[in-house]
């Protein structure tokens, strides 16, 4: 556990990590600076701060002239933007709050989940296994919602340590983590995405396998045996943990047929024990179980925790059926790769509503699994690129979420499934995805 008592901290831009780091470093008696791109009166945290003592600033070229010991930078902040080229260049160090919680918390056991596709829906089970396994001493916290900073704080683990601590990690985070090492790390799955912010999809690949960069030998790596680029990454950047293997393909460390869960050559339950739909959900179930084994959780609270677990807001979730036709959510598909794995889950004819926020990247790869779709309607901002790249301007263009489901709605039939699952992010229009899905089933729910 470091100290931090007056030492000088420049917080880079708020939202929730950044107040969480606020509140962490004024418990440990820092003298903390927020700069801000907004101007003072439009920070709702405001009044907050000024009670907390914390200076305020705008983002002039002033305040990076300061002598700072530390900067906390918000994970949405691209560390290309010249104010954080600028503290780089003066050697101040520059990290993000999962590293500064790290660093000032006693010693715990962290589960670190990244990956391109299906984090929360594995650390969602993964928290519900270590809940059953170790009672009050299991926390989810990271990406999913919840600063890592936030849980030190509230569960009191600057100063009492051993607790089970699941880090949803994403890359974001993870380019600014220096001495960050999990106890148990996995990447469930590497495909494109986060281009515009990463510059190329090497940085953004190896930006993933930070998450066991720190790890040695005392630590477990679970490897996913199906993908051919975490294969290849492992390969170019040696992982220095135990590899405890699983697939849903081939015999592994952990592996699942068409009807089991196996486990060192031995059943371990049925697939028939999963409430939640698609062979991509198998391979998150096998990360959470495998994670959980390394962790040391009992087989009887894993298989106890899968039995109830139903799955995830927002990520191919079952909404309503009306009239035979059924209603998913899938507004966590923000990339083409979460589409397709949406796609395979289904046998149905689907009706693939898809668009928002352009992010630059290529749709043709989603061409190929087109086969079951009756319809693409697109939307927003990447909406016509959308319909021109993937049907060549056969498929339906509208304006919004609200359009796109009154067209599906026209041409659905009793059998047919309307899948929201965007392929890119929703910026254009949401706030968030979140913000995205919910209106989705409102509007589902209002039919």
């Amino acid at each position: 556990m470091e100290d931090y008592t007056g030492k000088k901290i420049l917080i880079l831009g708020l939202a929730r990590s950044g107040m969480a780091a606020v509140k962490l470093l004024c418990r440990l008696g820092a003298a903390v600076t927020v700069t801000e791109s907004k101007p003072p009166e439009q920070i709702k945290e405001k009044d907050e701060l000024e009670a907390l003592g914390v200076r305020l600033s705008g983002q002039t070229p002033e305040i990076f002239e300061e002598d700072f010991d530390l900067a906390v930078k918000n994970p949405g902040i691209n560390g290309n933007l010249w104010f954080v080229r600028r503290l780089r260049e003066r050697g101040i160090p520059v990290i993000t709050e999962i590293e500064l919680a790290y660093r000032a918390a006693a010693p715990q056991f962290y589960i670190a989940v990244t990956g391109t596709n299906g984090k929360t829906t594995t650390v969602s089970l993964l928290y519900e296994i270590l809940q059953k396994a170790f009672p009050g001493r299991a926390h989810l916290t990271g990406n999913i919602g919840k600063a890592l900073c936030e849980t030190v704080l509230e569960n009191d683990l600057l100063h009492e340590g051993g607790h089970y601590v699941v880090v949803e990690i994403s890359n974001f985070q993870l380019v600014d983590i220096v001495s960050f090492r999990p106890n148990v790390a996995v990447i469930l799955n590497l495909a494109p995405d986060h281009v515009d912010f990463m510059g190329s999809e090497d940085a953004y690949y190896r930006s993933k396998c930070r998450v066991y960069e720190n790890m040695d030998e005392n630590g477990v790596f679970l490897k996913n045996a199906d993908d051919a680029l975490i294969e290849s990454y492992t390969k170019l950047l040696p992982v220095k943990a135990k590899c405890f293997t699983f697939s849903i393909e081939k015999p592994a460390d952990l592996y699942a047929d068409a009807q089991n869960v196996i486990l060192n050559g031995k059943k371990m339950f049925p697939l028939s024990d999963l409430k939640i739909v698609g062979r991509h959900n198998v391979q998150n179930v096998l990360a959470a179980v495998g994670a959980a084994l390394a962790s040391g959780a009992d087989e009887a609270s894993i298989i106890s925790a899968v039995q109830g677990f139903t799955g995830v807001e927002h990520r191919i979730e079952f909404v309503r059926e009306i009239g035979g036709v059924r209603y998913y959510n899938d507004s966590k598909g923000t990339n083409v790769d979460a589409t397709v794995t949406a796609l395979k889950a289904f046998s149905q004819p689907v009706i693939l509503l898809a668009g928002g926020f352009e992010k630059g990247l290529a749709f043709t790869p989603l061409k190929p699994f087109l086969k079951n779709v009756k319809q693409v309607i697109g939307f927003g901002a990447c909406g016509e690129r959308l319909i021109r790249e993937l049907t060549d301007n056969t498929g339906i263009l509208v304006q919004d979420l609200g359009q796109a489901l009154e067209e599906a709605n026209r041409i659905a039939e009793p059998g047919d499934v309307v899948l929201l699952s965007p392929t890119t992010s929703s910026f254009d229009q949401y706030s968030c995805f979140e913000e995205r899905g919910d209106h989705f089933k409102t509007l589902v729910n209002a039919l």
